[in-house]
């Protein structure tokens, strides 16, 4: 059990040491940037205007970042809408500092 969460940490870790998916990972704070009319959380256009860089790039950095379970991802009509997953990122802290 131990190595799991040990992984999962090495996984997050890598997943925040990007300073793009930083940068992504503060705008999802922010709230009503949604075009698609979300209160909070962003789709994947608007991640991709206020980043300056191509779609698959962001696809690219928000699948790192939904695969260390950092944000959650939804499909709404032909956008894909992501938010931060707060309980995962309040864990990842805890976890960091009790590691060290």
């Amino acid at each position: 059990m131990k190595e799991t969460s040990e992984k999962h940490l090495v996984q997050a870790l890598k997943a925040v040491a990007d300073p793009t998916r930083l940068k992504i990972l503060r705008m999802l704070k922010q709230k009503g940037c949604c075009s698609i009319g979300k209160s909070e959380g962003m789709c994947a256009c608007d991640i991709e205007e206020r980043i300056k860089l191509s779609q698959p790039t962001i696809s690219h950095h928000m699948a790192i970042l939904a695969k260390a379970g950092l944000v959650q991802a939804q499909k709404e009509g032909l956008w894909m809408w992501y938010q931060r997953n707060e309980k995962a990122l309040k864990e990842l802290g805890q976890a960091l500092s009790s590691s060290i």
